[in-house]
């Protein structure tokens, strides 16, 4: 039985308050193949007051409790792993192979990071003759985005499930679907009515009334730094605390020790990945300004390997960007960037040749991109990659961190001493190294506009943590 008329609160399949829905479009197509509930202020009042009848019995369930809870998740989570990629390919535009294997794949292995740091996390320490006492914050309202749908869900339900919070989830309305088969998850493994409740729905209607909620005691929310504002703003006046990841332009310094061609490789796949839709990727480039001509033939060979094309076809490296208004926001920075004078090597604004419908954006790089133009200073959120040149390497650590964001960076060199040094003087809250592997037990999140708040691994379990302090504990003899 679809459920996708339906919201998730206290524990069963609820209809919306009032009657309104929305078409989910497959972005491969630019065709409506589901529809979803809006929700209102209503459904969050309901929604808010199952959670917090949920929470005084939930906060003191004990620690093996909720971990055997998370257990059963994983345990389900993973047998449904192929549904969840399956659906997120439809509704995100992912190729199918990357959606099940990483779009899906991120849930698990967030949830398995939590759990290890659920494993050894101290909820309490004695100090002196007190106690300090680590307690759930209360009921989190959650939104998350539609570029890593399960990712990001995880790295907030999980934590939230391990601390003892009841939760609100508000995914977003582009690809909810993958949302709902995850209520299912939960609810199938025995998570408490009340505990995770689900309302679709839009910013202006729904994350509005959780940020302004005064039920609800903290918001976490990734998305873009414009709606990280708004959620903060809207949730002043209740003094909630408020965990946010947004946006990014991360750079991605070469210096001049490392192997150009790998490292100029391993930049364009960065950027490309998830069809440039991923807010830590790494879309400036900087090069050695007299070996920019080197730089540019790597980049235009590995941007000639990428393949474009829908979702469901196995040959295809990039699946479209998600949505007609995100396609019209890339076309329109592709634009930009011609116009100020940029060096357009590969892609450039239009259609893919062959694809009439869907959202497909061309893999595009630019060079000579000048440091302060658009194309240096905008999130893009699609496949199109900055080249920008440096005489020394302080000018190029300088230029990388001169921007509002700071949510990554990147260092490419053949000296592990240098690439250290460097590191450590970008202000980024993760900086990647010779393109490491991705790490889940790590704190993600950002400096600057990009953010506050970490998520993952123990980092994730403090945010929503709050700390009392209980003088006396020991007595005074």
């Amino acid at each position: 039985m679809s459920r996708n008329l339906q919201f998730y609160i206290g524990g069963e399949w609820v209809h919306p308050a009032v009657p309104r829905t929305m078409d989910v479009i497959d972005p491969s197509t630019e065709e409506a193949f589901a529809r979803i509930s809006m929700g209102s202020g209503e459904d969050v009042d309901r929604a808010v007051a199952a959670a917090r009848a949920a929470f005084p019995a939930f906060s003191r369930t004990s620690r093996e409790e909720r971990m055997a809870l998370l257990r059963r998740i994983l345990e389900i989570y993973r047998s449904r792993q192929d549904e969840l990629g399956e659906v997120m390919s439809r509704e995100m535009g992912a190729p199918l192979g990357f959606a099940k294997e990483m779009q899906a794949g991120t849930g698990i292995w967030q949830l398995e990071a939590v759990i290890r740091a659920f494993e050894r996390f101290a909820f309490e320490k004695p100090l002196g003759a007190s106690l300090i006492v680590k307690e759930p914050i209360g009921l989190v309202a959650m939104i998350t985005p539609w570029n890593w749908p399960l990712n990001q869900i995880m790295n907030k339900v999980a934590p939230a499930i391990a601390t003892g919070c009841t939760m609100i989830l508000k995914p977003s309305e582009v690809a909810p679907l993958n949302a709902i088969v995850f209520a299912e998850i939960l609810h199938d493994a025995g998570v408490p009515a009340g505990v995770f409740n689900l309302v679709n729905g839009d910013g202006p209607e729904v994350g509005t009334a959780l940020a302004r909620h005064p039920g609800v005691d903290m918001i976490s929310i990734t998305g873009s730094t414009r709606a990280g504002v708004s959620v903060a703003k809207n949730a002043a006046d209740t003094v909630k605390r408020v965990a946010q990841e947004l946006g990014g332009k991360s750079a991605n310094i070469i210096l001049r020790d490392a192997d150009l061609e790998a490292a100029v490789k391993r930049g364009v796949a960065g950027c490309f990945g998830n069809s440039g839709q991923s807010c830590n990727a790494p879309t400036r480039m900087f090069v050695p300004a007299e070996r920019l001509d080197e730089a540019i033939a790597h980049a235009k060979a590995a941007a000639a390997a990428y393949r474009t094309g829908p979702a469901s076809d196995p040959d295809s490296v990039l699946g479209p960007v998600v949505s007609k208004p995100q396609f019209n926001k890339i076309q329109k920075l592709i634009e930009t960037g011609i116009a100020e004078g940029a060096d357009l090597i590969a892609g450039g604004a239009g259609r893919v040749e062959g694809h009439e419908r869907g959202y497909f954006v061309k893999p595009t790089i630019f060079a000579h991109v000048a440091h302060g133009s658009t194309l240096s200073r905008e999130e893009i959120f699609g496949p199109v990659l900055a080249i920008l040149t440096y005489e020394t390497e302080q000018e190029a650590i300088d230029k990388a961190n001169d921007t509002i964001y700071g949510l990554a960076a990147y260092v490419q060199s053949g000296d592990l001493a240098r690439a250290r040094e460097v590191a450590r003087q970008l202000r980024a809250g993760n900086v990647c190294i010779n393109e490491s592997d991705w790490d889940c037990d790590v704190p993600f999140g950002g400096y600057k506009q990009s953010g506050n708040g970490r998520e993952a691994g123990e980092w994730g379990l403090e945010d929503f943590l709050e700390v009392k302090a209980i003088l006396g504990y020991e007595g005074q003899g």
